[in-house]
């Protein structure tokens, strides 16, 4: 397969206590070296929302950007916890003067679209959840953008309670958002919350893939990724797309590949050219 787009696909990055420097130093050499078309970074870039912590989210995330451009979207994590007006009254505030005044935005270029959605709320302390106006905007693009491009969403919460893992339950407006950016033509989602890797279908098993990965540099990790970090590898070609999971090796101070999926892209919509 001749790749037509390359991407990194990272998360929970948790700038703040647990947060593991040489990881995020790894990630940063991973970048500069394999030169992605783009960075996706699905949410939790800090662990308590501080500015401080978002200062150093968006050096890191800077520094990315010297190689390849970066989507970010917020995180649960990204809302203030203890400082509850704060909370109430202005949750992304922080987000906005420390980091980036977009909460969501688009990536388009000749062969990708990506959009990202903030499922970050301020009245739960992990739950997400879809807005009907974002989820709209999105559906709308979807429909619109030339039907060559691949498309993606990322958002940071699971649009499906996957099965045998411990966590809440889906974002609320999961299932109507899926199905809808199903019908949209979405050709893959990308998530992170969970702190484990995970393959879900939150739209059927025809639909799109909804891939988490863990967490990408902090000691978070949960289930069978207790102790680790992961990251994906994503290459898109013309007719199918690869993920290659990624697993951090302390030893090697690199990330090695963990597995490999291939999947097929989907068939255009009648009237798509």
């Amino acid at each position: 397969m001749t790749a037509l787009r390359r991407l990194l696909h990272i998360s929970d990055v948790h700038f703040g206590p647990r947060h593991l420097p040489a990881v995020s130093a790894g990630i940063e050499a991973l970048v500069e070296r394999e030169r992605p078309h783009l960075v996706v970074l699905s949410g939790d870039l800090t662990q308590r929302a501080k500015p401080a912590q978002f200062r150093e989210a968006r050096a890191f995330v800077e520094r990315l950007a010297r190689t390849s451009p970066v989507l970010a979207v917020p995180g649960n994590h990204d809302v203030p916890l203890w400082r509850v007006w704060e909370r109430l009254l202005a949750p992304f505030g922080a987000y906005r003067r420390h980091f980036r005044e977009e909460l969501e935005w688009t990536f388009v270029d000749d062969a990708l679209f990506v959009a990202g959605i903030n499922t970050a709320q301020a009245f739960a302390f992990k739950g997400g959840r879809v807005r009907e106006k974002r989820l709209a905007e999105v559906e709308k693009e979807l429909t619109s953008t030339a039907a060559n491009r691949f498309r993606i969403v990322v958002a940071h919460h699971h649009l499906l309670k996957p099965d045998g893992v411990d966590c809440e339950h889906a974002c609320w407006g999961a299932i109507g958002a899926a199905e809808r950016l199903a019908r949209a033509g979405a050709d893959l989602v990308l998530s992170g919350h969970l702190h484990q890797t995970l393959e879900l279908f939150p739209a059927g098993p025809g639909a799109f893939p909804a891939l988490h990965t863990g967490t990408s540099s902090s000691s978070r990790g949960r289930g069978p990724e207790t102790g680790r970090n992961s990251a994906h590898w994503i290459e898109v070609g013309s007719e199918s797309f690869m993920v290659r999971g990624l697993v951090w090796n302390p030893a090697a101070t690199a990330f090695d590949p963990a597995f490999e999926r291939r999947y097929q892209r989907r068939s255009p919509r009648p009237g798509e050219r």
